[in-house]
């Protein structure tokens, strides 16, 4: 048990400061569940009711890794945080890598980052979750037919509120 409470308090320290967002962790649904190779996700309800699933890798994970991801958690996402003190860091990071490839461009529309927004570096990755679509969370498996199985049996769907 005391194990428990530590890691909950380490993963609260490190979405305080990554995300710069206070989070209390009411109950952990998966913890440390494998999502690729290299990378685990833990997905958790705070104490708001909200659920979120914050996703760490050792090697480099970018924002269109961590939709595939979320998508076969089968999960719907609803918002990705940026990182601490960059509300716009998804865009600035997709406008260089534009920039990279058409250095003489200066009017860059919205369309024209869409691709370049999901090469942008996102490790770690704090997403807000919608929905979990069917009820049921999957892992990575490397051995399972589809590389996915069931990880928990879980229904929650976000209400919106105004």
């Amino acid at each position: 048990m005391n194990g428990r409470v530590f890691d909950e308090a380490a993963l609260e320290r490190a979405l305080t400061d990554n995300f710069g967002l206070d989070l209390d962790i009411m109950q952990p649904i998966v913890y440390r569940v494998p999502v690729s190779h290299t990378a685990e996700a833990t997905l958790f309800l705070t104490s708001k009711k909200q659920l979120y699933v914050y996703i760490s890798g050792q090697s480099k994970v970018l924002l269109g890794d961590i939709k595939k991801i979320v998508a076969r958690m089968g999960l719907k996402a609803e918002l990705y945080i940026p990182p601490k003190g960059r509300p716009k860091y998804f865009d600035e990071a997709a406008i260089g890598k534009f920039n990279e490839v058409f250095p003489g461009r200066k009017h860059v529309s919205d369309d024209d980052l869409m691709f370049y927004r999901t090469l942008v570096p996102y490790n770690p990755a704090l997403v807000l979750i919608g929905e979990v679509k069917t009820g049921e969370v999957y892992q990575f498996d490397s051995d399972a037919a589809t590389s996915w199985r069931l990880a928990a049996k879980f229904a929650y769907r976000r209400i919106r509120t105004s």
